[in-house]
């Protein structure tokens, strides 16, 4: 049990420090003063931005889309590279193809749908059905707290009729609030798969193989119709009191806005519908 604090201690010690953005980024790329949020000032290019520190095995750097930008074609797109970014004399125009063909990078484009990937000679695993109330999300022997993972819509007067896709996952993947994560699984035989979660679902190995030997790092492109997004620090060990507070509410109710009704503090009930 001691040595099971200590780990989890240590993992928010390291997610506290990555939970922003590096230093070194792209051309087009601002930076607000904490390194939170990165927003692409012109063009739809030179938008490359990375993670502060390389992450750990299993930790999830999580971004959350918070401006579009009409006109362009394409969206944005994640990943992981073993490149240290203060080492790079030029930040690329692009992570696909120019910080990919430099080597030990590899990058998921994402789209609106079609995001689920299999491995060779498989189908693209189902959508997984996990119960909304599930407070971990699984990715091998990796658990992660699922309540941050999840973007949501704001509650709205129709927002009674989507509530069941609510629960599931309403919003797409290039929504506005949509919530996107990079993370590496090692695998037994020393090397890991690196695994794209899109609002609380894991997409499947989108690379495999990756060399653990050197430090990885986060990789995210502000990238044509992504205007500007904000790292989400995700917290690992037990839920809090609050959050489980919440889940047990949600899986009572019929739809968000029955919330309203509840003999609740007005602060509880804006936590319980996301707001």
């Amino acid at each position: 049990r001691g040595q099971l604090k200590i780990a989890v201690a240590a993992m928010a010690a390291r997610c506290r420090l990555a939970a922003r953005f590096h230093r070194v980024h792209g051309a087009n790329v601002r930076l607000d003063a904490s390194r939170t949020r990165a927003t692409r000032v012109e063009s739809f290019a030179n938008g490359l931005c990375f993670s502060q520190e390389p992450l750990a095995p299993g930790q999830i750097f999580l971004v959350e889309i918070e401006e579009k930008e009409l006109g362009w074609c394409g969206h944005l797109r994640v990943g992981l590279t073993a490149h240290d970014p203060q080492s790079l004399e030029v930040v690329p125009e692009y992570s696909l193809p120019d910080l990919v063909n430099m080597g030990d990078t590899w990058v998921f484009a994402i789209t609106r749908s079609h995001n689920r990937v299999a491995a060779e000679g498989e189908e693209a695993p189902a959508r997984a059905g996990v119960p909304r109330w599930e407070p971990f999300l699984l990715i091998e022997q990796v658990r992660i707290p699922r309540d941050a993972l999840v973007g949501r819509s704001r509650p709205g007067r129709y927002s009674h009729v989507l509530d069941d896709l609510y629960k599931m996952n309403v919003l797409p993947a290039t929504a506005r609030r949509s919530r996107i994560g990079v993370l590496y699984a090692p695998q037994p035989d020393g090397t890991a798969d690196m695994h794209i979660v899109i609002n609380g679902e894991d997409m499947g190995p989108s690379a495999r193989h990756l060399p653990t030997a050197r430090p990885l790092y986060a990789v995210v492109d502000v990238f044509a119709s992504t205007k500007s997004v904000r790292v989400i620090p995700v917290e690992y060990g037990f839920p809090s009191l609050q959050t489980l507070c919440r889940l047990v509410i949600q899986k009572h109710i019929v739809h968000r806005l029955a919330i309203d009704g509840l003999d609740l503090p007005p602060p509880l009930k804006s936590f319980c519908k996301h707001e």
